[in-house]
């Protein structure tokens, strides 16, 4: 039995609900619970449309392309799955990310799209099986009676494995798989005989020709799009992260197994389904034109294995869908069951039954949109919907990969990284547009859907969840506020740590905030560890606090101020997140200097920082108490910084005897730029006159040395920092961070993000 959540451990909720998850998932179980959700009725239906719009061989792109791109959304799940392992999925994976208001439309749309899948799993189980049991049984159903009888048969379907899941994981794990290891059976045997047929009738090959439609290569578009949702099983492992056996390791395993094996077996199935028809008068595309999906295919299984193979095609769909259905099922019921845990949806959803340890009130939700949707959609419309569902939500967390690797991933502990990052994240985002492009040409009823369902799902978040959500561990939570009316349009921030180190920042902060009109914020982070609960952190707050006082006596009577405080796991990330959420333009911090050379350059804090903050970062060493800068040293090497070093020097300067020096150093392989060019460019930063600016030329062949020995005749020194991530700083150091940890005089670094650079920082 698993433990209790702790609400004291990284990335929890603080949940106040009756009862646990049962922890007894295999990863056997979640495999087959993957493959489960995968190889289902999509696959059925997806072979007679896509040979219909697309030709045979856009059948076989089809499915190659959607299960590439699957790999590479199931490396985003994988990776993060390993270090959130939490039921519901890619709703935790959005609340880390991007706050409780993303969170809440991902759970919402992963509720509706895993429901929507199953009720087209139960749809599809019902017309085959019907369609399958009239003629065997000669029960002469037709029309009106026949499609009753079938709603009949897909509303019984989905109430019994509705009560399956009511039985508990163990259960739903165990018959899931035994449904999924017969379908994987009779399945695997389709392909199996379609390579064998080709093999010793080479001449069924050309029922490839024409390879695609005449509509060209767009229609691959429409046909991967719609049944993409034959290709989500991951999102389904990914919600049994609270009852899986060692999630950090099995749940990577289980996301990638599954779908490299989906990938083939859908690919054998739809090459037999290509050479099983001999000769067709007019071609493949003819032949399959002129029935429907569903009939297409069960007619060339028919032709492929004689006398069997309708039957062989009826297990298929029974235990496939099947198969599906009750994975679909558990996820949505997963996704419901997380927002009612996180009280974004009322607590009752996050009830747990006493015995059975299942969500029995989710589940109960969740049955009645299955029963619904599956009562009036016809199949085409619920994989269209579903797919569409699906995408977005795959975009979603492909985002969330990548911002929780660049800002948290010095926090977690990844059973599983991703390689070449973050290349795959962004080429799923790209091809995941392109397909709900495609989806939009084949189905409008999905679009309908979307459009009503997250709309309310908005509503919702505003109306009821945004202030019922408890604190979760990984955010940061405001302490004290008090906002002084703004001054100007230009937002400084400054960092207070400690009194020691906040009243040395107090004489550069106020000459920056004079030069740029600027309205003042103290932000003081208070770093609670993760032992302690969150409710205990302002037992912590009181060195920040006084540290503000101090800063607010000498700069208050001169410059309007806001202060704000507080509380996080992890001071960079706050400090990073206050930034945005403030909208600063300027960042100061104070630094002591740090000796040796480790992954942290500049210090655990201020490195990480540097390279996620979205606004311009002054870090000032050794610049405090009454310091005259009447010869201030700026190295220049035309880096991204260079504008930014110089309009700083020049505002720290003396106003009235000031000088700044632009150094920059020829070391025989290199050339110097030209500064005096450099200078006139960027003479409208200047704030001192451009006579009192002058050029500076050295060639040697230590540059660090010279930069050094030149700073001995000035009394600062300001330089712009490296752009290397940590990663690659802490196998070589980088030439800023060997002046500022060897320079003996004050010291100021400053960042730019500027531009595209900044944009994406602020906003992704």
């Amino acid at each position: 039995m698993a433990e209790p959540p702790d609400s004291s451990a990284p990335f929890s909720t603080v949940p106040h609900v009756a009862g646990e998850l049962s922890r007894d998932l295999t990863l056997y179980h979640i495999v087959m619970m993957g493959l489960g959700m995968m190889i289902g009725a999509g696959v059925f239906v997806g072979i007679g449309l896509s040979v219909k719009e697309s030709g045979p061989g856009g059948l076989m792109l089809t499915f190659a392309l959607n299960g590439l791109i699957a790999l590479f959304t199931a490396m985003s799940f994988a990776e993060l799955s390993s270090a959130i392992p939490l039921a519901g999925g890619a709703y935790n994976f959005a609340r880390i990310g991007f706050g409780r208001g993303a969170s809440f439309l991902a759970g919402w749309m992963e509720w509706l799209a895993g429901s929507l899948a199953g009720a087209f799993y139960a749809i599809v189980f019902a017309e085959f099986t019907m369609d399958f049991l009239n003629q065997l049984l000669s029960l002469g159903l037709e029309g009106a009676s026949l499609k009753l009888a079938t709603r009949a048969l897909t509303l019984l379907a989905a109430g019994a494995f509705i009560y399956i899941n009511f039985r508990g994981s163990s259960e739903t794990g165990k018959i899931g798989a035994m449904f999924t290891i017969g379908q994987m059976v009779f399945v695997a045997s389709i392909g199996v005989v379609g390579i064998i047929v080709a093999c010793v009738q080479p001449s069924r090959l050309a029922n490839f020709q024409p390879f695609l439609h005449e509509k060209g290569w767009w229609t691959l578009l429409g046909t991967m799009g719609v049944i993409y949702v034959a290709f989500e099983g991951f999102e389904v492992i990914a919600q049994a992260g609270d009852e899986t056996i060692d999630p950090k390791r099995n749940l990577p395993k289980a996301m990638l197994y599954s779908v490299l094996i989906v990938t083939t077996t859908y690919l054998a199935v739809a090459f037999a389904s290509v050479v099983a028809v001999r000769s067709p008068d007019g071609g493949l595309l003819a032949w399959f034109q002129e029935k429907t999906e569903i009939e297409g295919f069960r007619q060339a299984v028919a032709e492929l294995m004689p006398g069997v193979g309708v039957y062989l095609v009826t297990l298929a769909v029974i235990f496939s869908s099947t198969s599906a259905l009750n994975a679909t099922i558990f996820s949505a019921t997963r996704a419901s069951y997380a927002l009612g845990r996180d009280g974004m949806l009322p607590p009752v959803m996050a009830k747990i039954h006493p015995r059975r340890k299942t969500p029995f009130v989710a589940l109960a939700f969740t049955g009645a949109i299955i029963l619904t949707a599956a009562a009036f959609l016809d199949p085409k419309s619920g994989a269209a919907a579903a797919s569409m569902m699906f995408l977005c939500l795959f975009f979603v967390v492909n985002l969330c990969a990548i911002r929780i690797r660049r800002s948290m991933g010095d926090e977690l502990e990844y059973g599983f990284l991703m390689p070449l990052f973050p290349l795959f994240p962004l080429v799923a985002m790209c091809c995941q547009i392109a397909l709900a492009g495609g989806i939009f040409g084949e189905s409008l009823a999905a679009f309908v859907l979307a459009a009503a369902w997250v709309p309310a799902g908005a509503a919702i978040y505003v109306f009821y969840a945004r202030t019922r959500a408890p604190t979760a561990e990984h955010e940061i939570q405001v302490l004290e506020e008090a906002v002084a009316p703004a001054k100007g349009q230009y937002n400084i921030m400054v960092a207070v740590a400690n009194p020691a180190n906040a009243l040395e920042m107090v004489r550069t902060t106020y000459r920056l905030s004079g030069a740029k009109d600027a309205h003042v914020e103290l932000l003081h982070m208070v770093p609670v560890p993760h032992q302690v609960p969150l409710t205990d952190a302002s037992r912590y707050m009181l060195e920040g606090r006084e540290g503000m006082v101090e800063t607010m006596l000498y700069l208050g009577p001169m410059f309007p101020i806001s202060t704000t405080m507080r509380y996080c796991r992890n001071v960079s990330r706050g400090i990073v997140s206050a930034v945005r959420d403030k909208r600063a333009d300027m960042l100061i911090l104070g630094w002591h200097g740090r000796a040796g050379y480790s992954l942290f350059k500049l210090g655990s804090t201020i490195d990480p920082v540097i390279e996620r903050c979205s606004s311009k970062v002054i870090v000032l060493k050794d610049c405090g108490g009454n310091r005259r800068f009447d010869r201030v040293l700026v190295p220049v090497a035309g880096g991204p910084n260079s504008a930014l070093t110089v309009e700083i020097a020049s505002i720290l300067a003396e106003e009235d005897t000031g000088e700044v020096s632009l150094l920059t150093i020829a070391d025989g392989g290199r050339e110097a730029i030209d500064l005096d060019a450099f200078r006139i460019q960027h003479s409208n930063r200047l704030h001192i006159p451009p006579e009192r600016v002058h050029c500076v030329v050295l060639e040697a062949s230590d540059i660090a040395g010279a930069i050094l020995a030149e700073a001995e005749r000035h009394d600062l020194v300001v330089l712009g920092c490296s752009r290397d991530p940590i990663l690659r700083r802490a196998t070589r150091a980088t030439l800023p961070d060997i002046v500022a940890q060897r320079c003996d005089k004050p010291l100021i670094m400053v960042s730019d993000p500027g531009g595209l650079r900044g944009w994406v920082r602020r906003w992704i």
